[in-house]
């Protein structure tokens, strides 16, 4: 007979659990079950094991664009010191004489092209354009009614008028006609019969008038007339646009991108025409002036490439174009000025390089030389000297490979190519991008695996 046990209840003892059962009798007996803690590990360890989403595959290995090491023939390269200028710097002066009445910029603050920095007080000039301007409205109103012509009111309102002047004039005729023939028989005097022809010549006279004037009421004004509203019309237009251009010059503006480097003025500052406002400095772009000796000048080149190095920014090479190599030396130093333009790098929304950095730069004046280059954008600087990572193909898997770290040394430039020394040969496969997101585990080199994604060829001379 199988016994039928059914569960009543339980309840908990500290981390044990009593279950009270009965048999096929009723009667119900406790019986001590494994502690709590014990079962909890033991089920969370179950599902650890076995739930798919704890089993997941470990992530694939990052994606990486890589290039090739390349052997070519280059100048040695010759170190420079410099400073880090900007590419123009401009002191915003005053136009015209007046009181300060706003200056909205601090040193430091970045202002763009045609935003405003201070603003002098026009009130006289304001109630001069206001004046202009309604008399500009005013001729432009005289100009509309000469081309929109009279309108049918004026034309039935004269000739209305020319009709009452004929009326008059019959009059006048008729009554001339009968004083003639009363002073033919002596009825007159002479004086009645002048007066009667007057009054008809009057009459008629003023009936002509109005019939010219009828008719120029229906044809419309001339057009010499509206040509000579026209052009008062452009007289006001630009006595309206002087007065602007008076006003604008009392609202100072920058002129191009920048950074105001200097403060000039002050708020209830009286300025003259010409006195400084503010000092601006365009960092977009920046140059980086180098003397360099005599010895070196001739093999300086305009437009060649160079490595610039700037110790505040050391995990960061930069490459910059010579633009100028200036023809008079320092007499006592034997040093020409040469300068190099680059443009300037960007970081959380500012410009890296500030002028008045020192810079060191590397020309290629010395003898030419075999040399190994790669992409500047295989070096990855900071630590304790500049590196990069080559990648070992899989021989099964031609997109994967194990990537190893190399110091190297750096030196000239040579177009978007600089040359390296250290532990490579030509042909050597280099990381340029995802490089910087790279972390060498030697402990683990099977987690030192990269997907190749796109292989760039290796330019020089850009």
């Amino acid at each position: 007979m199988i016994e039928m046990k059914t569960c009543l209840y339980s309840m908990n003892c500290g981390n044990e659990m009593l279950e009270y059962v009965r048999d096929s009798s009723g009667v119900g007996t406790p019986r001590l079950l494994i502690s709590v803690a014990p079962r909890l590990l033991l089920a969370l360890a179950v599902f650890v094991f076995t739930s798919p989403l704890l089993l997941a595959q470990a992530p694939p290995p990052p994606p990486v664009a890589v290039s090739k090491v390349v052997q070519k023939t280059v100048a040695t390269g010759q170190t420079f010191v410099g400073t880090v200028m900007p590419a123009r710097r401009s002191i915003v002066g005053s136009a015209v004489e007046g009181r300060v009445m706003e200056f909205r910029v601090n040193e430091g603050d970045y202002v763009k092209e045609g935003e405003v920095l201070a603003q002098i007080r026009t009130g006289t000039l304001e109630i001069e354009l206001a004046g202009a301007r309604a008399e500009l409205q005013l001729r432009q109103a005289e100009l509309a009614e000469m081309l929109a012509g009279s309108r049918q009111e004026e034309k039935d309102q004269a000739k209305a008028k020319m009709l009452g002047l004929k009326a008059r004039m019959d009059y006048a005729a008729a009554k001339n006609r009968r004083t003639v023939a009363l002073f033919e028989r002596k009825t007159i005097s002479q004086e009645d019969r002048d007066e009667a022809q007057a009054l008809a010549e009057e009459a008629s006279s003023a009936f002509h008038e109005a019939e010219a004037m009828t008719r120029m009421i229906e044809i419309g004004p001339r057009k010499e007339k509206v040509d000579q509203a026209r052009a008062k019309v452009l007289m006001q237009e630009e006595a309206v646009k002087l007065i602007e251009d008076r006003l604008d010059k009392f609202t100072v503006r920058a002129y191009f991108d920048g950074y105001v480097v200097a403060e000039r003025t002050e708020v209830g500052h009286w300025v003259k025409s010409g006195e400084a406002i503010v000092e601006i400095a365009e960092l977009d772009n920046v140059d980086v002036r180098v003397a360099v000796q005599e010895d070196h000048v001739p093999h300086v080149r305009k437009g060649s490439k160079v490595r610039i190095h700037v110790g505040a920014i050391p995990d960061q090479t930069f490459l910059g174009d010579v633009t100028n190599v200036v023809p008079q030396g320092d007499t006592r130093s034997r040093s020409f000025p040469v300068q190099v333009r680059l443009k300037n790098a960007m970081r959380d929304g500012e410009h890296l390089l500030k002028a008045g950095m020192f810079a060191e730069v590397t020309f290629p004046v010395g003898k030419p030389e075999a040399a190994l280059l790669v992409s500047k954008d295989a070096i990855v600087l900071g630590g304790q000297s500049p590196r990069v990572f080559v990648v070992d193909l899989d021989p099964k898997q031609p997109q994967q490979g194990r990537f190893r770290e190399v110091p190297v040394e750096i030196g000239v430039a040579d177009g978007s190519l600089i040359q390296v020394r250290g532990a490579l040969k030509a042909g050597d496969i280099v990381i340029i991008r995802g490089n910087e997101r790279l972390i060498p585990n030697a402990r683990e080199p099977a987690k030192q695996v990269v997907t190749i994604l796109e292989t760039i060829k290796p330019e020089a001379g850009e």
